[in-house]
């Protein structure tokens, strides 16, 4: 809905103002928040009592003011908690601001958060509390000596200087008398008046905040009695002035005409009429010259039409119009027991001439309506709000025939060669107008038609359309009715009204719109009480439920696709309405030349037809006494007449692709009688065309066009290329077969794509005898070869074909392998799915391979279920094992969401019963480890609840290798809580073997062959580094530290020698570094191997690496007791003296003397062999 700004004009100057209204609003929104009370009180004045204290340090003091920004913040929707607690803040800060002894910084320090303050409440509210005595105006005064405007670190004192200044200048005391004898001998004063002018004349033109102060200032002085006589003339003189020579188009001219319009609208709305009328038309007469409306600076159109408005009302005598329209009992409390004791007699309206003739209004009164109705249509909403709310006040003190032409003026906006902003601006200010009682009933007839256009309003630009800014504004005008008017006055009217706001409610596009229409409703049922159905409907459609863009068009990918599925339930509610009047429109309507209403027809006649062949199966009747001839031949017809006109090419023919391939799914699911037609070939050519050409559709409409023609391809094959159920035609099946296998070792990933798809979406009587060809067609897209490493798309769907085609042909264990999923090809299934598992493919979007191991994932938990059911006796053990273990490695790996979906296959296959998996790996204990009601709720995304629970699997032998495969990718990753909870299992299981040698011993062995298994795999071996160096810093192999020369250390020495080896990874170098720094604290010959590699690494080609070599190692001198105290000191010095990073000759030297000083072999130079 519109937002409403605050009452720009008091009751006193403005009756036909009604505040007691939005002071009930306001109090409701109060009501609605969470807070009760300030609960910082105490932490808020123990910060500001020592603001003293940290104003010396910089830090400090923005720390205090962030924190107290912070607490104040928290109360922007409940500002008025902050009452009882002003005065004591004000008092204090003040006590800064009036003590002559405090520095200047605590002073700004003081004002900037007051400032924080005034924001939060409103300055309005929170300037009453302010010193504002006699004693006060000249002390404030004083302080702007000690201001400097350009200095923008400080406006927040300048604001609320010149705040503080426009209360004191409320006192009823005559500032002359403030000046005492003005002319001295020797020295000359300025008068209190001439400075109070002055300082805020300069303010006005400053580029800050302070400006909107100086505004307010100058409305409150220049209207004080005493200075209105003397001040006044010459001030609007000079802010006319500044109009004249001031230009939009430069800054220096925005600020000074932005400061100049503020203070003008703000005199003329605080000032008297008597005394502002003088001026008013010269003031307009100087607006008008200034051209505001050309200008691209929202904020001075949106103020010129401020202004405009406040010289209108000067215009005009304030008055209640008389003959404004009176609903009476405004509470709807109050309402319902007043109808409830004494039923309500209808409203009738007095013919009352009018006092005022309309001789009495001024001739500038119609330039100020022209100005008003001219920034209606502005580009800018803020502009067309002020203009509307300025038509209302107008037309408050109009005489009635005048106000009726103004209405008649808003009415103008509504022409469909408006803009959409003039119809926008239109139904604000007839809500405005009927908010105001300003629109009279009579006028009701004129008004509805066009709100009711405006509901569905839209207009095209380019590819997108404009309008729902007028759609909400008119569910605001219906809003408004509401509570204007009585409901014997909005009778007539119900039916069009509501039905409008029901259809906006569930249809339209925009979720505030629809929320909008939902509120317009529901306060219609409230106060009219005449709306058919309304409490069903609105609980049914409320203002959450119509959030939901798919719950709002179904149950109450796109909009013309979510409304023709609408159109589908609503043709089972009208089924002879649908096929002889919304049907044959459909038809037509598929041959427009708009592209967005040919998508829609297409869709909505695809969804109309399954739907009334759905009723007539239901009433045991045939299709065709819903659909005739006519109707079905349109229904054939539309494919070649989008074809004749090449509709399917460009953009828009991949909206048609889709619309005409959902037609031809529902069509064939329909069993339309069109076997053996033309249209069938066609159909067929577009599916084929379209599944062969994917890579030409944009990326963002691509999977939803695929996802169209398989679906469509397997609903045509199964009822249209049948002649017998159950029976292929030979022709089309061999046909469709060679074609779809040939595309697979396309060069385009995107053709294998949907080829694989439509190969996996083909009936099972199509691939009876061709299965085993199919399946070694799919099994080849899923090997990874050079040429085709990085189409991970084709891998993952030729994966989902595959387990399609297993739930397809079904499960025989005897039966032939063309034509079942049988004992002969299961294994060969089984290892082309498992294989995929190892796919770690990346590119430029990351780890693509992850989409293939998800869907390899999905594909084994189908099959595996699958035969479960049927023929258990078919898993082996060796596969079931294998199965079990890479989900275990899937399930402690780093991505969330696929280790998430990892454990949940894991979990179904252990928990699978009626009848259980055979073979499962230690399933007692995977039970006792994963109980099934346990284990339900959870979030296997989450690694904190995740890891903790697959470490587990550690314990198991059959699991280690794989389980510590995915951990050790995990502890060694990148992202902070994967790594933390990761090695927190990881250590928790350490923990429990720390004093068995024999598992540790194990789990050592297992370390070490999942390194020797992935040596220079760069995915695995670099995390694992990173994991080992954790498990040796914490101590993890302390146990082996007993044995000197033990094989763990010697052989993980040998594997990290070999891993880095030539290597010029540096992050792989750093992660080994740390493990040879580790592998110190191993005794015997291995210590002294590992110095060596470390001495070597000092002497990296790489600085960097040098540089951190000789960081760690002087770290691990400080943990370790390997260096004989005698040399210590001296071997600490070098490494932290030396620049490591100096050239190589200068390095090597100091490098040797540490090899001599521990007993290391000098590493020798190898000459490069010569040249020949």
């Amino acid at each position: 809905m519109a937002l409403s700004e605050e009452p720009a004009a008091g009751a006193a100057e403005d009756p036909a103002e009604d505040p007691v209204e939005d002071a009930g609003e306001d109090a409701a929104l109060a009501c609605g928040a969470a807070l009760e009370s300030f609960g910082e009180s105490a932490e808020t004045r123990e910060l500001l009592g020592r603001l003293p204290a940290v104003l010396a340090d910089r830090s400090a003091r923005e720390g205090a003011l962030e924190r107290f920004r912070v607490i104040m913040d928290k109360y922007q929707e409940q500002p008025h908690l902050l009452d009882p607690h002003l005065e004591w803040m004000l008092n204090l800060l003040l006590e800064f601001v009036q003590n002559k002894t405090s520095p200047a910084d605590l002073v700004h320090l003081a004002f900037k958060f007051l400032y924080i303050i005034s924001k939060v409440r409103g300055y309005k509210t929170f300037l009453r509390l302010f010193p504002h005595e006699v004693a006060d105006v000249q002390p404030v005064l004083d302080m702007f000596t000690n201001q400097n405007p350009k200095d923008h670190e400080t406006w927040e004192t300048r604001y609320m200087l010149l705040l503080w200044l426009s209360v004191t200048c409320l006192i009823p005391f005559d500032f002359s008398r403030l000046d005492g004898n003005l002319s001295q001998p020797g020295q000359e004063r300025a008068s209190t008046m001439d400075r109070i002018l002055q300082v805020a004349e300069s303010y006005l033109v400053v580029s800050d905040k302070a400006r909107d102060a100086a505004a307010v200032l100058v409305s409150k002085f220049v209207t004080r009695p005493d200075v209105k006589q003397k001040k006044m003339a010459s001030f609007l003189d000079w802010s006319l002035c500044t109009l004249a020579r001031s230009s939009f188009q430069t800054i220096e001219g925005v600020i000074a005409m932005d400061g100049t319009l503020q203070a003008l609208a703000q005199i003329f709305k605080h000032g008297k009429r008597e005394d502002c009328l003088p001026y008013a038309a010269t003031v307009l007469q100087c607006l008008d010259s200034c051209r505001l409306p050309d200008s691209n600076q929202t904020l001075l159109r949106k103020l010129g039409v401020k202004l405009v408005q406040r010289l209108g009302l000067t215009f005009l005598k304030p008055q209640v119009a008389k003959w404004r329209y009176q609903r009476g009992c405004r509470s709807l409390a109050e309402s319902l027991q007043h109808s409830i004791q004494n039923p309500r007699e209808p409203v009738t309206q007095a013919e009352t001439p009018d006092s005022d003739g309309q001789d009495d209004v001024p001739e500038e009164v119609e330039s100020v309506i022209e100005q008003l109705l001219v920034g209606l249509k502005d580009k800018d909403t803020i502009v067309r709000w002020s203009a509307a709310k300025g038509i209302g006040r107008m037309a408050g003190r109009l005489p009635k025939e005048l106000a009726d032409d103004v209405t008649g003026s808003v009415l103008d906006c509504f022409s469909f060669q408006e803009t959409d902003s003039a119809w926008h601006g239109g139904c604000l200010a007839l809500a405005e107008l009927g908010r105001r009682g300003l629109l009279l009933p009579s006028r009701l007839s004129d008004v509805v038609p066009v709100i009711l256009r405006a509901l569905t309003y839209e207009e095209k630009r380019g590819a997108c359309s404009v309008g729902s800014n007028v759609r909400d504004a008119a569910c605001y005008v219906c809003w408004a009715f509401a509570r204007a008017y009585e409901p014997q006055e909005l009778k007539p009217f119900v039916a069009a009204i509501s039905s409008a706001l029901v259809i906006a409610t569930v249809f339209d596009r925009d979720v505030n719109c629809r929320r909008a229409a939902s509120a317009a409703f529901q306060e219609n049922v409230g106060r009219q009480g005449t709306f058919p159905h309304g409490i069903d409907i609105l609980t049914t459609a409320d203002y959450f439920a119509v959030g939901n863009r798919s719950n709002c068009f179904l149950v109450i990918r796109t909009i013309r696709e979510l409304s023709a599925k609408a159109l589908r339930n609503l043709a089972q509610r009208a089924p002879e309405h649908t096929a002889r009047e919304v049907f044959p429109r459909l038809l037509s309507m598929t041959q427009s030349s708009d592209l967005h209403t040919r998508h829609g027809a297409v869709l909505a006649c695809a969804e109309v037809a399954r739907s009334l062949h759905t009723l007539a199966t239901q009433q045991g009747r045939p299709v065709s006494d819903f659909l005739d001839e006519k109707a079905m031949h349109g229904l054939k017809q539309i494919h070649q007449q989008l074809y004749d006109r090449q509709l399917y090419r460009g953009l828009g023919g991949e909206l048609m692709r889709q619309a005409v391939c959902i037609l031809i799914e529902n069509a064939a699911l329909s069993k339309m009688p069109f076997r053996g037609d033309a249209v069938i070939d066609g159909w067929q050519w577009l599916i084929n065309d379209t599944l062969k050409n994917l890579h030409l559709i944009s990326s963002h409409s691509r999977q939803h066009i695929k996802e169209a023609a398989v679906s469509a391809l397997a609903a045509l094959c199964s009822e249209y290329h049948a002649p017998e159920p159950g029976e292929a035609e030979a022709a089309a099946q061999e046909e469709l077969v060679k074609l779809y296998l040939a595309e697979l070792q396309s060069p385009e990933e995107m053709t294998r794509c949907g080829c694989a798809l439509a190969l996996g979406a083909l009936p099972a009587f199509f691939l009876k005898g061709r299965l085993r060809q199919v399946l070694a067609g799919l099994r080849a897209v899923t090997h990874i070869s050079p040429k085709d490493v990085s189409f991970a798309e084709a891998r993952r769907d030729a994966l989902k074909a595959i387990s399609r085609i297993c739930q397809t042909v079904g499960v025989r264990a005897e039966g032939p392998p063309d034509e079942a999923v049988c004992r002969e090809n299961v294994s060969q299934i089984y290892c082309t799915l498992l294989d995929c598992l190892k796919d770690y493919t990346t590119d430029s979007r990351g780890d693509v391979g992850a989409w293939v191991r998800e869907a390899a994932m999905t594909s084994l938990m189908d099959l595996t279920l699958l035969l479960g059911r049927n023929q258990p006796e078919l898993i082996e053990a060796p596969l079931c094992q294998r199965l079990m273990c890479c989900l275990a490695q899937q399930a402690s790996e780093k991505i969330d969401r696929f280790r998430a979906h990892a454990a949940r296959v894991f979990l179904a296959l252990l928990h699978a019963d009626s009848p259980a998996i055979p073979h499962v790996p230690a399933r007692p204990e995977l039970e006792r480890l994963f109980p099934r009601a346990a284990v339900a709720s959870v979030n296997w995304g989450a690694p904190s609840q995740a890891f903790p629970r697959m470490a587990r699997l550690l314990g198991l032998p059959a699991y280690r290798y794989h389980t510590l495969l995915g951990l050790a990718v995990s502890v060694g990753g990148l992202t902070e809580s994967t790594v933390r909870y990761s090695t927190q299992g990881l250590f928790e299981y350490m923990k429990e073997i720390r004093n068995d040698p024999a598992a540790l011993e194990d789990l050592g062995g297992t370390l070490l062959q999942v390194f020797e298994d992935n040596l220079l795999n760069d995915r695995v071996s670099v995390p694992l580094l990173k994991t080992l160096d954790q498990m040796l810093a914490n101590g993890c192999f302390d146990i082996f530290t007993a044995q000197e020369n033990h094989p763990f250390c010697v052989k993980l020495l040998a594997l990290c020698k070999e891993e880095i080896k030539k290597s010029k990874d540096v992050q792989k170098l750093r992660s080994s570094i740390a493990v040879f720094c580790g592998l110190v604290q191993f005794p015997g010959d291995v210590r002294r191997k590992v110095l060596l590699q470390l001495f070597l690494l000092l002497c990296h080609p790489f600085p960097v690496i040098r540089k951190n070599t000789a960081s760690q190692v002087y770290e691990m001198v400080l943990t370790y007791d390997v260096v004989p105290a005698a040399v210590l000191d001296e071997v600490m010095a070098v490494l932290s003296s030396t620049a490591w990073d100096a050239e190589l000759p200068a390095v090597r030297a100091q490098r040797n003397h540490l090899c001599d000083l521990l007993g290391v072999p000098r590493p020798q130079l190898v000459p490069k062999p010569a040249v020949r």
